[in-house]
Parts: C-alpha cells; structure tokens; sequence
C-alpha cells in the first residue's frame, strides 16, 4: 500500500548519539556490528566536539557525537536511559534503536557476529511482521536488529483499544493513516512566527529570538562546511 505523493521523508540518513568516548563507540559499531568508518571529524560549529559516521548503507549511517561535558552527564536508567526495549525513559530520550537485517538469514548471522564478540543477544523474537534480536552497546544503548518478515498492513496492525487509549478519534485516525500530501512550493514558505505551543530547539532565548528573523539564504551562506578535512590529492 503506497503512500501519498507529495514530500514526505523516505528513510533514516543518519542516528546521532551522544558518546562518553568516541573510540570505545566506533571500536563497537565497527568491529561488532560490521559499520565501516567513513568520517571522524571536528563537530561542524562545536568547539571541542567530535563527530563520526559509520556507514550501514551508502545513504544510511550510525552517528556518534562526543562532547567535553558528555562524560560528566550521569546515565540514569528509567530517565536518561531505558535499559532494555521493555522499559521507560523520560519524554523526548531515545528509547531504543532497531537496525535492520535484510533477512532472517543476515539477523542470524548478525546473532553469531554479535555473540563472537564476547557480547550477550536474545532472540529472535516474531513479532509477526518482523523478527528481531536484542542486546546492548556502548554507554547502556538498547539496541536491536530487525528484519521484515511481511509488509505492514494497517487494517492488521493499529488496534482500536489502543488507538482509543492514546486519544485518537476516527477523523485524527484517517489523517494519520493517509496524510495529506504536501504541495509543491518550492521552498518558499517563509519561517513562521514564533509560537512556544510548537516544538523549539534550545539556544539562548535572545539568540534563537534573533535566528529566526534571519533569512534561510544568509543561515545557509554563513553555515557551510563543504570542506573535508583531509584533502585527496591522488
């Protein structure tokens, strides 16, 4: 069942994470789940911060970011972290992560892998649309991999308690399931004026006031980072 025309997301481009110590994060992604390095670098605008990519494929990465104040941050389970897939953390955090097998042969070997490096897995587990294996990673990550085992059928899959549980009636429901498709613009919808009823990222309140009168094009011009760190001469 496709979805509606229009723009729309179509995929993850990269999961960024914070990390304690960034190599003990890249040592993991790459030496037990098989991700290539592909950047490491100075966090583009954040003094200090460092920056990686692990490819999963050529248009999806793993991203890890280390800050200096990072490691002084304590992991608290039930807020800051879940601690297993089952379990609660506050609003807004990072529950857990599910990568993907491309089969139940690949999540197999993926067990083995995992196993190999001394590290602890559970499953598979049929989920019915999808079978998925679980262990965790590096600063208490909950991670899981998953391969899709039948396509998504909506008229299966959204149960009706639940759907009344979370407070949505059939209309909201109906917008859910078939959105809207976008119109073509072009680009040229203007920033909207600031409404603290909408989701809003954290800067100083001055500064984020001040950023949202500035036109895309001078954001754009004076934030670029074109440049790789090391240049290819051959």
């Amino acid at each position: 069942m496709s979805g509606p025309a229009g723009s729309r997301i179509d995929g993850v481009h990269h999961i960024a994470v914070m990390a304690g110590n960034i190599k003990t994060h890249i040592a993991f992604f790459a030496e037990v789940l098989g991700c290539e390095l592909k950047a490491l670098f100075y966090m583009h605008g954040v003094p200090g911060a460092y920056h990686a990519f692990l490819e999963m494929n050529e248009n999806c990465y793993f991203s890890i970011v280390e800050t200096p104040e990072a490691k002084a941050i304590p992991i608290e389970l039930g807020k800051t972290h879940s601690g297993n897939g089952a379990l609660s953390s506050a609003p807004g955090t990072m529950q857990h992560i599910a990568f993907r097998a491309a089969d139940e042969a690949n999540l197999l070997g993926m067990r083995d892998r995992i196993r190999s490096h001394g590290v602890n897995v559970f499953g598979p587990i049929d989920h019915g649309f999808c079978k998925s294996i679980y262990f965790a990673g590096p600063d208490q990550l909950t991670l899981e991999i998953s391969t899709q085992m039948t396509e998504l059928d909506s008229r299966a899959w959204i149960d009706p308690e639940v759907v009344g549980l979370a407070g949505i009636s059939a209309e909201e429901l109906a917008r859910y399931t078939r959105p809207a498709p976008s119109p073509d613009t072009g680009g040229t919808v203007p920033q909207p004026a600031y409404d603290p009823l909408k989701p809003h990222m954290i800067y100083p309140e001055a500064v984020y006031q001040q950023m949202l009168t500035v036109p895309d094009e001078v954001i754009s011009a004076a934030s670029r980072y074109t440049d790789p760190p090391v240049k290819i001469t051959a």
